[in-house]
């Protein structure tokens, strides 16, 4: 009997877990972890593929709200848990689960869909292009130093240490502040907050302690905070401990430089290791060698665009933009075909048309482009987008550009 695809049922959720955790190996996700995961798990929109008892298959989505250019918050299919067991490669199963599940987006009314990808060559193929990237950095900080230019509310911020649950309510108010400057950023709905507290999975990171919380107040607010871990070292010259940054979100200027100057200067330290943040994080502009900071960037957040019309209609534009766009789109062909976009910094249409095209592009590349951190200028570059008339695509790419880059800042 050929494998059979189905809506996992609740009772069935630690099989089909397993079989995830299973096809990306390791140590088992903690049980604190894994009894968030559980209940975060919307069964009507996770799939498991049963060959007999056994789950071979698994593929699930989050209802997530995902900030967009225009700080709007559009409802997006945040695509999860995709696995296919060793055993049962080559059959056509995850295409048999991406049709599913897009099928069911598109059924939802939801313009989007996203992911993050364990292998980045696979989803390609189903729509989805590179919307984001996160920067990661190992700094000297023996020999970086954070220069904090004086200005309105440095000398205001206080800084102290706080209990990572506890501290979490006003934490997470600061996040919530975020999203609305940060195209790429979820907005968390409740129960979310915690996977910012839970451990990595395995526990620490590398020996480290756990994790810690310092948070930046003013008049007796939080307006900041940092979370890390602090791995100690010594050698026979002394101490040369590594900060592990996990998060860091900060109202205004002010709270953030004090955190980042906080994090340069523990005791017992020599380096400080970020590994997710925006590609144009502002701490690239306050220190003293940037050379030092071995920077590297990586893919983030890959986009799929299940309605186009929708989707574009969700943001704004960063200036004035008309054109015309032919977009093809076979796996979702409800997509195919052209599209008139209009719109500017208040708002935007984009309807079916018959007008002759100004831009050709697949919805990958449009995709690529929709947050507004990868130029259509670019992509044309790369033969991704074509241009039918005359400057449409410097002034499409234009509009499309966004101030912030955006970034996802955890993967779920």
């Amino acid at each position: 009997m050929a494998p059979q695809l189905r809506t996992l049922e609740a009772q069935e959720w630690d099989t089909w877990y397993r079989t995830l955790e299973r096809a990306f190996g390791g140590p088992p996700t903690p049980p604190e972890a894994r009894e968030l995961w559980e209940g975060l798990t919307e069964h009507d929109r996770s799939i498991g593929v049963w060959d007999g008892d056994a789950c071979v298959g698994t593929a699930g989505a989050f209802s997530l709200r995902l900030s967009v250019p225009g700080a709007a918050l559009v409802d997006t299919a945040g695509v999860t848990m995709v696995s296919v067991a060793a055993t049962h490669r080559r059959q056509g199963l995850m295409t048999a689960m991406m049709r599913r599940q897009l099928d069911d987006v598109h059924e939802r009314g939801e313009p989007l869909a996203a992911l993050v990808a364990s292998e980045p060559g696979i989803y390609g193929r189903f729509g989805y292009g590179m919307a984001t990237q996160q920067l990661s950095a190992t700094i000297d900080t023996a020999r970086v130093r954070l220069e904090v230019p004086a200005g309105p509310g440095t000398d205001g911020v206080h800084l102290r240490y706080a209990d990572p649950l506890s501290a979490l309510p006003a934490c997470e108010a600061v996040y919530a502040d975020q999203p609305a400057g940060r195209p790429g950023m979820p907005a968390r709905a409740p129960g979310w907050e915690r996977l910012a507290v839970l451990a990595p999975q395995g526990g620490g990171h590398d020996g480290g302690s756990p994790l810690q919380c310092v948070v930046a107040e003013r008049d007796g607010a939080t307006v900041g905070y940092a979370r890390f871990h602090n791995t100690p070292q010594w050698d026979l010259s002394g101490a040369r401990g590594t900060i592990v940054l996990r998060d860091l979100e900060a109202r205004d200027p002010a709270a953030y430089a004090a955190l980042w100057h906080f994090l340069f200067g523990i005791d017992l330290t020599s380096a400080l290791v970020a590994q997710n943040r925006p590609a144009d994080d502002a701490w690239q502009h306050l220190v003293s060698d940037i050379r030092r900071c071995e920077r590297q960037l990586r893919d983030g957040l890959f986009v799929r665009l299940v309605d186009v019309g929708a989707a574009l209609e969700a943001r704004t534009y960063r200036a004035p933009v008309d054109v015309v766009l032919e977009v093809e789109d076979s796996f979702c062909p409800w997509n195919e075909g052209r599209w008139r976009l209009a719109g500017d910094q208040g708002g935007a249409s984009c309807t079916r048309t018959r007008a002759a095209a100004d831009v050709t592009l697949s919805v990958r590349a449009l995709a690529s482009a929709y947050l507004g951190g990868v130029p259509l200028t670019a992509l044309a570059r790369a033969g991704r987008a074509g241009e039918l008339t005359g400057g449409t695509l410097e002034r499409a790419s234009l509009a499309f550009g966004n101030e912030a880059a955006p970034w996802l800042p955890h993967s779920f």
